[in-house]
């Protein structure tokens, strides 16, 4: 087995991964909440990302911005059961920042397995076992092989949201 699989080194000059699928941005607005961001390619630090910015709203039951990852393009399930992790290049303000992941088996938007990550100024190489995450909103443990989604969420206080993404990696 390979040391990691590369889901986006973000070569590409448009927000997709390496099999074809786009990142987008969520807000919560998808609920009535009133956060606002956007999501953009730049070069930081001499590396080319994906940079998520904007301002996280709590008011009308608001409170997140996220940036997903569909791993496939026909909503099928990806098999991480191989990997111990998920391994992430990222940069920004310190802030405490969130992975969440989805499978095929959660039906309900808010459900998701979570870790929190924090970030500095600088580029830092992170790795989240699989091991540490946590379930949110569901009784169903998280299955590796049914990966559906992977999300870098600003959530739960109000705050200026800037995270930068250069590497999303299995490893």
């Amino acid at each position: 087995m390979a040391s990691s699989v590369i889901f986006d080194s973000l070569e590409s000059d448009r927000p997709a991964d390496s099999n074809a699928c786009r990142w987008r941005l969520v807000t919560d607005g998808v609920m009535g909440g009133l956060s606002e961001g956007t999501l953009t390619r730049e070069t930081i630090g001499n590396r080319l990302a994906l940079r998520m910015r904007g301002r996280v709203s709590l008011e009308n039951n608001g409170g997140f911005l996220q940036m997903a990852l569909d791993l496939s393009t026909d909503q099928t399930a990806v098999d991480g059961s191989a990997w111990q992790g998920i391994e992430l290049d990222v940069c920004g303000p310190a802030e405490e920042y969130a992975v969440h992941l989805r499978t095929t088996e959660l039906s309900r938007p808010w459900q998701s397995y979570r870790q929190p990550f924090k970030v500095k100024p600088e580029w830092q190489t992170l790795r989240l076992p699989f091991n540490d995450f946590v379930a949110h909103r569901t009784e169903t443990p998280l299955n590796l092989r049914n990966l559906k989604r992977i999300g870098l969420v600003a959530i739960g206080r109000a705050f200026e949201a800037d995270l930068a993404l250069s590497a999303l990696r299995f490893y």
